[in-house]
């Protein structure tokens, strides 16, 4: 390595091999045949150097994005192998990063006499597999896939200096989000969804496109949540939009790629509706009502004045701030809709990449805002 020690990576890399140890042992205990090799602190450190000093890089002035995987050719199907193997190092790494930017491709890693090489490209990792990635330029991303066809699992996110490692133990902390769960790596979809999370999927789509948005989710059986909208709203929907309800009561074909791609569509497309100013607001089933409404406090009731804060990463303080503390207009509107209608929840996404998941605490008889983006990336 030409490039200095990323000390990020070294301080990281025990408690990241002692977390990998710790879900490989319950994983085969459990009977899972198909699972990622046991990483070394030494590979893990070494594996987040080598993207880290990548990222740093530029190929015709792009930061490279790219995804590492821990795994031996012979655990991928159907991998593309290079005919010479190619050093872990940044860059190599920069230099294939064009080819393999697309989402859901890795980059094969393995060892020969102690040295890292990377071998090939691959789709498939199995459970528990390590991979590196990296989301741009200085900012990676640690994790692994709970199974071999679920979604991701954040372990740890390294910015710079920066290091946060996610909080397992936050799942169990009362008035946790289904939505927190869920990216936790502890699924609790809402009823009817089975093992998709579509408020995860929504969560993420809304922080991919960038402009920033709120989603508010109320209960099927009660209008109570239009006494905090600004009636009409601009673009109320009637009837209801219901094609992601319709895909999700077909969730029996999950594992049809069509149904795969048309719940994507679908995601995406409401999804893209927070963008436009104001709020979004589905059912609990997932029924699209509105977008771009604007909302205002419940005649009567008080203005937020004070939330509880928490963020699921190791050694995060909780805090009691007003909804200034944490964002602007958009979020003091979620918080105070959450407040007012306290069996709903909003999602809230900043144009910085921030965001947050606002739910009623009954526990702390406040608004809580959960912060997310670690989980996200």
């Amino acid at each position: 390595m030409t490039e200095p020690a990323y000390p990020a990576a070294r301080a990281v890399a025990i408690q990241v091999q002692q977390h990998f140890a710790r879900h490989l042992a319950a994983a085969r205990a459990c009977g899972f045949t198909f699972v990622g090799a046991e990483p070394d602190a030494t590979t893990i450190e070494a594996m987040i150097d080598a993207a880290f000093w990548a990222s740093l890089r530029r190929e015709e002035g792009v930061t490279p994005k790219i995804s590492l995987a821990w795994l031996p050719p012979s655990q991928a199907a159907q991998p593309l192998t290079f005919a010479r193997s190619l050093p872990l190092r940044p860059a190599p790494l920069a230099r294939l990063a064009p080819a393999v930017e697309r989402p859901g491709i890795h980059l094969g890693v393995w060892s020969d006499n102690g040295e890292l090489y990377v071998w090939g490209t691959t789709r498939d990792v199995p459970a528990f597999c390590l991979v590196v990635e990296v989301v741009t330029s200085g900012l990676i991303v640690v994790k692994h896939r709970t199974d071999p066809f679920g979604k991701f699992t954040n372990v740890a996110v390294l910015e710079g200096d920066q290091i946060k490692i996610v909080d397992e133990a936050f799942s169990m902390t009362p008035d946790c989000p289904g939505p927190v769960k869920s990216l936790l790596g502890f699924d609790a979809p809402a009823a009817g969804t089975g093992s998709v999370d579509v408020l995860v999927l929504l969560a993420a789509s809304m922080r991919a496109h960038g402009r920033g948005g709120a989603l508010l989710v109320v209960p099927t059986d009660t209008n109570a949540w239009q006494e905090s909208i600004v009636t009409p709203a601009l673009y109320s929907v009637d009837p209801p939009y219901m094609g992601l309800t319709d895909l999700v009561t077909r969730e029996a074909e999950a594992t049809s790629h069509e149904w795969q791609e048309d719940l994507r569509r679908a995601v995406d497309a409401v999804a893209g509706l927070t963008a436009v100013d104001g709020a979004t607001i589905i059912t609990d089933r997932f029924a699209l009502m509105a977008f771009g409404a604007k909302i205002t406090r419940r005649r009567g009731n008080p203005p937020v004045e004070k939330m509880v804060v928490t963020e699921p990463v190791e050694d995060a303080a909780t805090i009691i701030a007003v909804p200034s503390q944490l964002g602007g207009t958009r979020h003091l509107s979620a918080a105070q809709f959450i407040q007012d209608q306290r069996d709903a929840i909003a999602l809230v996404a900043s144009q910085d990449g921030r965001f947050t998941i606002f739910k009623w605490s009954p526990t702390e008889d406040m608004v809580h805002a959960h912060r997310v983006e670690a989980l996200l990336l």
